[in-house]
């Protein structure tokens, strides 16, 4: 409670909306579709604006969940059964129970007869090949088909719920590889579909492989695929199973196997969502792995792979900070930019944040990844040791140049604005500039209330753009005057020469 109540000051300095985790009033959050919402505020320059209310926890867009509820606010039971009603009818129409049962049919079938539905995005057995007849349909499903689900299923796109770039086959590798060389032997996959079935597959196609994962995703199309002890319906965002106690016992049980040892937690978030509910709910599932730890180990961490983009260091670093960033790109499939192969502005902004050693993470030398033997760690080719800071201080690949009015150093394409006292991007709009009046460059007001101005010069002022109106009005009158007159006369025009022509004839 206290991280996230501090983490919540931190996020009050600036403007915006704010999450407030941890500082709901006594009686637990109402429930969207999603599970149980947030609690929001409004801020201005850091300080809290108008009431709190109550908002979807994964979805950040009105359009895709329109939960909204003032903290205070009393709910009729008329509006609070009509919700209930909305959020029965926004549940899947298959339970993971029912979903296990049709797959195994399905497995029966031959492989002529198992067919998938793209539209629906649904196993179909041969009784319902009717329903879907004016569907698109991929036939001849085989095992290798079925073993790899996240190739059938269409990506969601939605960049602030549910985004899924999926890993790249040379980032999955790599992720599992290094997995098994620190020598883990569980893997809790939250949010990272294609690791999980990558497991899965070196386990069914190698009999002395022992690594074991389970999924956590909100995608709920994978209970098609993967039994209740291999997936649960999870939203990152607000730690809540969709299962209930039933699902969160079998996460309990996967941690706490061998006392919790051998375990590490993978996750690879959607890129728009906030960091505040996600830390909050990897927190949560730490504390859930100390259940095992003795008084003695109190101090040891649950091992994680943060994947996310490099410009939220900042603010992973907040709530962990034991938490190093690795050099290594992570590249998608699926994602225009964040491909392999590509260099300066264009490479994978997406890395790996952990609180393992960075000296123990071994990156692909084949790839341009070299040891630094100052700094202890793999490093980006192109990222060199920088002797004034004693790091090497590249985030994105390319080599950072050091400023020594800034005393670090920054991208390559910045130089020091001496407006601003930092550096910047060439062309920048100075924060003097853009922050304060035109008048007087103070603070805290404009130029129409700027105090130097006399208060016969705002009066003149006013009186202008009272009669700039007053013009502008009477032009809008005689613009449309002459509009009116022309069409009626075009239109006399017209008549008369259609007499003309009917005399004519």
């Amino acid at each position: 409670m206290e991280d996230a109540a501090a983490g919540t000051e931190r996020n009050l300095r600036g403007s915006g909306v704010a999450v407030l985790l941890g500082q709901e009033s006594g009686r637990p959050a109402p429930c969207c579709p999603h599970g149980p919402t947030l609690l929001f505020v409004k801020i201005s320059q850091g300080k809290e604006e108008g009431r709190r209310f109550y908002a979807c926890s994964a979805c950040r867009d009105r359009k895709d969940c329109n939960f909204f509820q003032w903290e205070n606010e009393k709910v009729s039971e008329a509006r609070l059964s009509a919700r209930e009603e909305v959020n029965r009818s926004c549940q899947p129409s298959l339970s993971h129970r029912q979903n296990m049962e049709r797959y195994k049919q399905f497995g029966l079938l031959p492989t002529s007869k198992r067919k998938f539905c793209q539209e629906c995005q649904q196993l179909l057995l041969p009784m319902e090949w009717g329903k879907h007849s004016g569907h698109q349909v991929l036939s001849d499903l085989s095992i290798a088909h079925l073993q790899r689900p996240s190739q059938l299923l269409c990506p969601l796109k939605n960049k602030k719920t549910n985004a899924q770039y999926l890993f790249a086959d040379r980032s999955c590798q790599f992720l599992l590889d290094l997995i098994i060389a620190l020598g883990f032997k569980r893997v809790l996959c939250v949010g990272t579909p294609r690791l999980h079935e990558l497991i899965r597959l070196k386990v069914s196609r190698e009999q002395e492989s022992s690594v074991k994962s389970l999924l956590l995703d909100i995608d709920f199309r994978y209970s098609q695929f993967y039994t209740e002890e291999d997936f649960c319906h999870y939203n990152m965002f607000n730690h809540y199973f969709f299962g209930g106690e039933a699902a969160h016992e079998i996460c309990r049980k996967f941690l706490h196997q061998e006392k919790g040892e051998g375990v590490i937690l993978v996750t690879d978030p959607p890129f728009g969502g906030l960091v505040e509910p996600l830390a909050f709910s990897f927190k949560k599932l730490i504390a859930t792995w100390r259940e095992t730890q003795e008084e003695d180990h109190s101090s040891k961490e649950l091992p994680i792979f943060w994947i996310f983009p490099y410009f939220f260091e900042s603010r992973i670093l907040e709530f962990f900070p034991s938490f190093s960033m690795m050099d290594y790109q992570v590249d998608y499939d699926n994602h225009a930019l964040y491909k392999h192969g590509k260099t300066g502005r264009k490479q994978s902004p997406v890395r790996i944040f952990t609180n393992i050693s960075p000296s123990m993470i071994v990156l692909p030398v084949e790839e341009g990844y070299r040891f630094c033997s100052v700094c202890q760690r793999y490093v980006s080719s192109g990222n060199q040791h920088c002797e004034i800071c004693n790091s090497c201080t590249s985030k994105d690949g390319r080599r950072w140049n050091h400023c020594f009015l800034c005393k670090k150093c920054v991208k390559p394409s910045w130089i020091h604005c001496n407006t601003c006292n930092r550096c910047a991007l060439r062309g920048h709009a100075c924060e003097s500039a853009k922050a304060g009046c035109f008048i007087c460059g103070g603070a805290g007001h404009k130029r129409s209330t700027c105090p130097t101005l006399s208060v016969t010069e705002r009066a003149g002022k006013a009186d202008r753009n009272q009669k700039l109106k007053k013009n502008k009005k009477i032009k809008m009158d005689t613009v449309k005057r002459p509009y009116v007159k022309h069409a009626t006369f075009s239109r006399k025009k017209i008549k008369s020469k259609k007499k003309k022509n009917a005399l004519a004839c």
